[in-house]
Formats: structure tokens, C-alpha cells, sequence
């Protein structure tokens, strides 16, 4: 019973950090950062954090996983998979 709810937290925060760095650059597409600005501002440091706490956001969420049940357990990795590969492509973009 624990390692489901470890699971089932794991994997919102996945879901959520991966959409927190689509957010990111989407929003960097629409307000870029002032020109003059001597560091890469918030929305680039929040973008790093969210990748970077990726990692281990998907060993807990593979670690926990009831593999008994594939497709619920790797709905939360396709959807943290697709949102940060749109991420890196629209910061490709910029």
C-alpha cells in the first residue's frame, strides 16, 4: 500500500514538473526576457530545476511502479515523456 501512494505522488510530480517546463518556454515564446539583462532570468532557472528533478522524479515513479498493471503505470511517464519533449522543442525554437 505504501510504495502505491509513493507511486501515485511520484507520478503527479512528474506530470507536474514536466508540464512546469512546457510552461516555461511557452511562456518564454510569447514574453522573452529583456535584452539587457546580465543573467538568463527566472524562466530559464526554473526550466533547469524542473528538468534536472526529472530524473529522479521517474526512478521513484519506475522503482514504485505495479507492473502488474503496464498501461497505468506508464501513463504518467508518456505524458511527462510527450510535455517535456514539446519543452526541449520549443526551446530548440528559441
Amino acid at each position: 500500500m505504501r510504495a502505491q501512494r509513493i507511486n501515485r505522488l511520484s507520478s503527479v510530480l512528474l506530470i507536474l514538473l514536466s508540464v512546469t517546463a512546457l510552461v516555461t518556454v511557452v511562456t518564454g515564446l510569447f514574453w522573452p526576457p529583456p535584452l539587457l539583462e546580465p543573467d538568463e532570468g527566472t524562466q530559464a532557472h526554473v526550466f533547469q530545476i524542473s528538468i534536472t528533478a526529472l530524473l529522479p522524479m521517474t526512478v521513484i515513479v519506475v522503482g514504485t511502479a505495479d507492473w502488474r498493471q503496464p498501461w497505468r503505470s506508464l501513463l504518467p511517464l508518456v505524458i511527462a515523456f510527450i510535455a517535456a519533449v514539446l519543452a526541449f522543442a520549443g526551446l530548440y525554437y528559441l
